[in-house]
């Protein structure tokens, strides 16, 4: 039975209510979007960053080796458009806490890097999986065989079956006053003395051949999931699982408010005229609210399960409504 802790919209105050009573964004099938013509994919001749791609790469290299003694490695998964001899990097996931990562490898959070992709691409369904980006210790900076062995099997499940992979290591030549990046070589960017070194593999072919990288002014469109990252590592399976039962389900980033962290803000319309139910999720704490009839109500629901709160809450809201004709 549901039970209404907030009955009016202006009972809710500041940002919170602000960002939960407000109308969603529109779902990607609202959005028209030019239908491509067939690609033919040649062999990729260019890697193109955003900025802001670019900016995450080396600023969580650089936070990532001030936070860690050991010598464990990160990584992050490039997301953007595989063009016909190109790729344009638009977002850049990362390894995340629960990644398993170790002096020579890292091992991503699928379930999270899955949700994280699927958010991503609800501004754009044209974005895919370009490669991945981690670090070696050391001098290393090509692939190893290790990474040879699963990204020649991978590479078959991508666009052109062919990916784009990068390779940071701290090893440039350190600038005095590193205020910008740098390429010494078509393939190379150096920032202090972080380097990464880029790389594109095809399927069947036996070595990865470097490729030349250029920087475009543009986003990183993963940014804001990077502050929530530990909520879609805590509620990956759940909350994936809900994304593909329900189509129209909705993900946004929500702002700090108050002493409260950021949060993941879930919003599934209903059938009435303006009605959806939403579901605000914190590090700490999982809130339910439904509109209805203009008004924004607090539902005391308690299940720190997503899928499941948001099941029972529908449940609840198809008992109270009319009854079933008689058989």
């Amino acid at each position: 039975m549901l039970r209404v802790l907030v009955s009016t919209a202006s009972q809710m105050l500041g940002d919170l209510h602000r960002a939960l009573f407000r109308n969603p964004p529109p779902a990607p099938a609202q959005r028209v979007l030019p239908v491509p013509a067939a690609v033919h994919y040649a062999p990729l001749q260019r890697l193109v960053l955003t900025d802001g791609v670019g900016r995450t790469l080396f600023e969580q290299f650089a936070g990532h080796r001030q936070e860690n003694t050991s010598e464990s490695e990160t990584g992050w998964v490039l997301l953007g458009l595989r063009q016909a001899s190109e790729a344009v990097a638009l977002a850049a996931l990362p390894a995340g806490a629960r990644a398993d990562a170790g002096v020579a490898h890292v091992r991503f959070n699928s379930e999270a890097q899955a949700l994280g992709s699927r958010i991503v691409r609800q501004e754009d369904r044209r974005v895919t999986i370009l490669g991945v980006v981690h670090t070696h210790p050391g001098s290393l900076r090509h692939p190893s065989e290790g990474d040879f062995r699963g990204d020649s099997q991978w590479v078959r499940s991508l666009r052109g079956q062919e990916g784009v992979f990068g390779i940071g290591t701290a090893d440039a030549v350190p600038q005095d006053k590193p205020l910008f990046a740098y390429q010494p070589r078509p393939h190379v960017q150096c920032w202090g003395d972080l380097r990464f070194t880029w790389y594109t593999l095809r399927q069947g072919e036996k070595t990865y051949r470097p490729l030349t990288v250029e920087l475009t002014h543009g986003p990183d469109l993963a940014c804001d999931l990077h502050r929530v990252w530990p909520i879609l590592e805590a509620h990956a399976e759940r909350l994936d699982r809900l994304l593909r039962q329900q189509a129209g389900m909705r993900f946004e980033v929500m702002p700090p408010h108050g002493a409260g962290s950021a949060g993941l803000l879930c919003t599934l319309p209903l059938a009435g005229p303006g009605e959806s139910l939403r579901v605000l999720v914190r590090e700490k704490e999982v809130r339910y609210f439904l509109i209805r009839g203009g008004q924004l109500l607090e539902v005391e629901q308690g299940d720190p399960c997503v899928d499941r709160g948001v099941y029972l809450l529908l449940a609840d809201l198809a008992a109270g409504a009319d009854s079933c004709p008689a058989q």
